[in-house]
């Protein structure tokens, strides 16, 4: 190479150093998804079952036969079971089967938080469960008199249980659970 064309190829090399360099590309924060939810507005549900309560006015409940309702919410893709049993002198075993559903979900769950709930002017007593983890449900409850009535309920959503996931909708439909246990009055 000759004098000349080796400056050319320095000046040409200093000119691409100069312009190549830009500002540090840096990734972009991770980002999270935002639900937002509208505020629930409740309603007062009555029937032939021998108990009342309230819930969210945008559920859609299906009766089915012996006073077990569903309560869907479909934006949500969650539904609420809700099991009515006379209590037949069997109070234990009633109270038995509930603890041992919510307590099958051990295997899944990260923590499982016990609420109980009393409420003796309505003779409503009860216990409901927050179910944190992989498990297939979120929530669960159980109330009774302790003499003619037990209720369950717990919730199930649609999709594979990943609890980062559907943590907002898990909140929610939890929030409407309890204030479904806590208004609910027998007949």
């Amino acid at each position: 190479m000759s004098k000349n064309q080796l400056s050319i190829f320095a000046l040409l090399m200093v000119l691409f150093s100069i312009f190549s360099c830009k500002k540090e590309v840096l990734p972009k924060p991770a980002s999270y998804l935002r639900l937002d939810y509208p505020e629930a507005k409740y309603a007062n549900f009555e029937s032939k079952c021998p108990f009342t309560f309230e819930m969210n006015s945008d559920a859609i409940i299906k009766g089915e036969k012996d006073c077990g309702f569903t309560i869907t919410y479909p934006k949500m893709k969650a539904t609420i079971y809700l099991t009515y049993k006379p209590v037949n002198n069997d109070i234990n075993k009633l109270l038995h089967d509930a603890q041992k559903l919510t307590y099958e979900h051990v295997i899944k769950a990260d923590d499982i938080l016990e609420q109980p709930f009393l409420n003796p002017t309505k003779k409503v007593y009860g216990m409901f469960y927050q179910v944190d983890g992989n498990a297939a449900t979120n929530s669960q409850f159980y109330v009774t008199d302790s003499v003619k009535h037990f209720v369950t309920g717990s919730v199930y959503f649609y999709a594979k249980p990943n609890y980062d996931s559907i943590m907002p909708a898990a909140s929610f439909v939890r929030n409407d659970m309890q204030r479904l246990m806590e208004t609910l009055k027998w007949k």
